[in-house]
C-alpha cells in the first residue's frame, strides 16, 4: 500500500533532507567532542585543580568510553530499533555535555565525560548506516561524501570552536554548546526517521564483550598511570598490563572459536578491510595526539591567546576539505591506493615540519605544516572508505562501520596517553641533561648580562635559570614528540600492501563524493 509519504515525493525529499541534518548534527557533535576541549585543558585545569597528567583523564576518558561502546552498537540498534537507540544515544549526549559544564572537580568531570564517551560511541557508526540507507545506491557517494567531512573535519576544527568559545566565554561553554543542536537533532529524529523496528529474541555475547573491555579499560588506565606510578615498578602497572593482555587474548581466541561471537572473524577475511582496519588505527593515532599536543605548545610556548592558537589549527581543517574534495575526484581516475601513498607522504613532512619547530616559528610556518597536514589526511580518508568498504560483504558493513569507528577511538586513546608519557619523560630527561651544564665552572654564568639575570648564588636568579632550562626542555621534548609521531606515521604505508584496487564499477560514485563536496 503506497503511504501518504511515498505519493508526495518533494514530502519524502524533505523528511529525508531534514533525517540528513540531523544525522549530520549527530555526527559533528560526536567527532568535535573528541577535540573539542584540548585547547580549554588549561583553564581546566586550574578550575578543577587538577595537575597536568591528571588533566588529560577529561580527553581519554571519553575515548576509552566510546572506544568499548563502539562495538556493540549494531547489536543494541538491532535490538531496540535504530531509531529508539539514536535517539537515546543523543539525549544522553546532551545531558552528558550540561553535566561536563557543571561539574566542579576533577572526579565529576571524568565521570560525566565517561557518560558523554558511552552515549556518544553510536553516534558516528548510526549516521553512517542511516545515510546509507536513506540514499538510493547512485547517491551513496554523495551521502558518504558528508558524512566523512562530519567525521574528518569535526577533530580537526574541534580545536578553534573551543578556543574562540573559552576565549569569549569559559572553558564550560565547550560543553553547552551542544544543547542547541542536540535538541535540533533529536527533534529531527524523532519526528522524520522512519522506525526499522526491533528484534527482541537476539542475543548478546556478553563474554565477548566483558573480556574487549578489560582489555580496552586495562591498556588505558596502563597507559594513563603508567608514567605516574614508575611503570613496571609498579604493581598497579603490572596487574593492569596483565589484565588488559589477557583479556586481548581471550576476546581473539573466543572470536575465533564461539558459535556466534561478538564480531565475525569472517570480517577480517576481506584484505581491502583488512587493510584499512590497521590504517585507520594509525589515522586515529597521529590524528588526535597532534591535536592534543599542538594547543598547550602554542599557548604555553608560544605564548598565543586561546582564541589564536585555535585559528592558527584551523588550516589544517580547511585543508581536509579540499583534499577530500580533490580525491573525490581522482580516486575513479588514479588508483586510490597511491592517493593513499601520497596522502601519507604529505603527512609524514608535515610532522617532520613541526619537528624543527621552536617557539619563534612564524605563524605562516605553522599554517603551510597544518594545512599539509590536512590536505594529507582528507587524501587518505575518502580512498580509504571507498577501497575498504567495496570489496566487503554487504551484511558486514554496519559491523565494519562500527569497527572502523571502534579504532580510531582505540588508535586515539592510545595516541594522547602515549604522547603525554613521552612528553613528561623526555622533558624530565632534557631538564636533567642540560641542569649538568650549570656548574661553577661554566663562564656564561659568571659575566656579562646572564651572570646578573641567571645567577645561581641568588634566589631570584636561581629561580629565573630553572625556568629557562624547564622551558628549554620543553621545547626540546616537544620535537622529540614529534619525531615518534613520524615515525608512528609511516607503518600506515605498509597496509597499502595488503589492499587491492577494487574493480573499476566499484569506484563509480567517486565523481558524486566530489560533486557533494563542491
Amino acid at each position: 500500500m503506497t503511504t501518504a509519504v511515498s505519493a508526495h515525493p518533494d514530502l519524502a525529499n524533505r523528511h529525508r533532507l531534514i533525517v540528513t541534518v540531523s544525522a549530520m548534527i549527530a555526527t559533528l557533535m560526536q567527532a568535535l567532542d573528541n577535540t573539542i576541549a584540548n585547547v580549554a585543558l588549561p583553564h581546566m585545569q586550574g578550575s578543577l585543580s587538577a595537575t597536568s597528567d591528571q588533566i588529560t583523564w577529561v580527553l581519554t576518558s571519553y575515548i576509552v568510553a566510546a572506544a568499548i561502546m563502539t562495538a556493540p552498537v549494531g547489536w543494541l540498534a538491532g535490538r531496540f530499533g535504530r531509531k529508539n537507540f539514536f535517539v537515546a544515544c543523543l539525549v544522553g549526549f546532551t545531558v552528558a555535555s550540561m553535566l561536563c559544564g557543571v561539574a566542579e572537580t576533577l572526579s565529576q568531570m571524568v565521570l560525566f565525560r565517561v557518560l558523554q564517551g558511552m552515549f556518544g560511541a553510536a553516534l558516528v557508526p548510526l549516521s553512517q548506516t542511516t545515510m546509507l540507507d536513506l540514499y538510493p545506491v547512485e547517491q551513496r557517494g554523495s551521502a558518504m561524501a558528508m558524512w566523512g567531512m562530519g567525521v574528518m573535519v569535526g577533530p580537526i576544527m574541534g580545536p578553534t570552536l573551543g578556543g574562540y568559545l573559552t576565549d569569549i566565554y569559559n572553558w564550560r561553554w565547550v560543553f553547552y554548546v551542544n544543547l542547541p543542536f542536540g535538541l535540533l537533532a533529536i527533534a529531527g529524529l524523532w519526528f522524520f526517521m522512519k522506525d526499522e523496528g526491533r528484534n527482541a529474541a537476539l542475543k548478546f555475547d556478553w563474554l565477548g564483550f566483558g573480556v574487549l573491555s578489560l582489555c580496552l579499560g586495562a591498556l588505558q588506565l596502563f597507559l594513563d598511570r603508567g608514567e605516574g606510578q614508575d611503570w613496571f615498578g609498579s604493581n598497579e602497572i603490572i596487574i593492569e598490563a596483565v589484565l588488559a593482555g589477557l583479556g586481548g587474548y581471550l576476546f581473539f581466541v573466543h572470536m575465533l572459536t564461539a558459535k556466534t561471537p561478538f564480531i565475525s572473524p569472517k570480517i577480517f577475511a576481506d584484505r581491502n578491510f583488512l587493510g584499512g582496519f590497521f590504517m585507520m588505527f594509525t589515522m586515529g593515532l597521529v590524528l588526535l595526539s597532534s591535536s592534543a599536543l599542538l594547543p598547550p605548545y602554542l599557548q604555553n610556548l608560544g605564548g598565543y591567546s586561546v582564541t589564536s592558537a585555535g585559528l592558527l589549527m584551523a588550516p589544517r581543517g580547511i585543508g581536509t576539505m579540499i583534499a577530500m574534495m580533490l580525491a573525490g575526484r581522482l580516486t575513479n581516475r588514479i588508483d586510490p591506493r597511491m592517493l593513499m601513498l601520497g596522502g601519507i607522504a604529505m603527512m609524514t613532512v608535515a610532522v617532520w615540519q613541526m619537528t624543527a619547530w621552536t617557539p619563534d616559528v612564524d605563524s605562516w610556518s605553522i599554517v603551510a605544516s597544518t594545512m599539509l597536514q590536512g590536505f594529507g589526511m582528507g587524501f587518505v580518508f575518502i580512498p580509504l572508505q571507498v577501497v575498504a568498504f567495496a570489496t566487503l560483504a554487504p551484511q558486514y558493513r554496519t559491523d565494519g562501520a562500527s569497527l572502523f569507528s571502534l579504532m580510531r577511538n582505540i588508535g586515539s586513546a592510545i595516541g594522547v596517553s602515549l604522547a603525554v608519557v613521552l612528553l613528561t619523560q623526555s622533558t624530565a630527561t632534557m631538564h636533567a641533561q642540560l641542569a649538568e651544564q650549570i656548574t661553577p665552572f661554566n663562564r656564561f654564568l659568571e659575566t656579562g648580562p646572564a651572570s646578573l639575570l641567571f645567577n645561581p648564588h641568588t634566589p631570584m636568579g636561581l629561580n629565573a635559570l630553572n625556568a629557562q632550562i624547564s622551558r628549554q626542555a620543553s621545547i626540546i621534548a616537544y620535537a622529540n614528540v614529534f619525531k615518534a609521531m613520524l615515525l608512528a606515521g609511516l607503518p600506515a604505508a605498509l597496509a597499502l600492501l595488503l589492499m587491492r584496487r577494487p574493480p573499476r564499477f566499484e569506484l563509480a560514485s567517486a565523481d558524486a563524493v566530489a560533486a557533494a563536496l563542491e
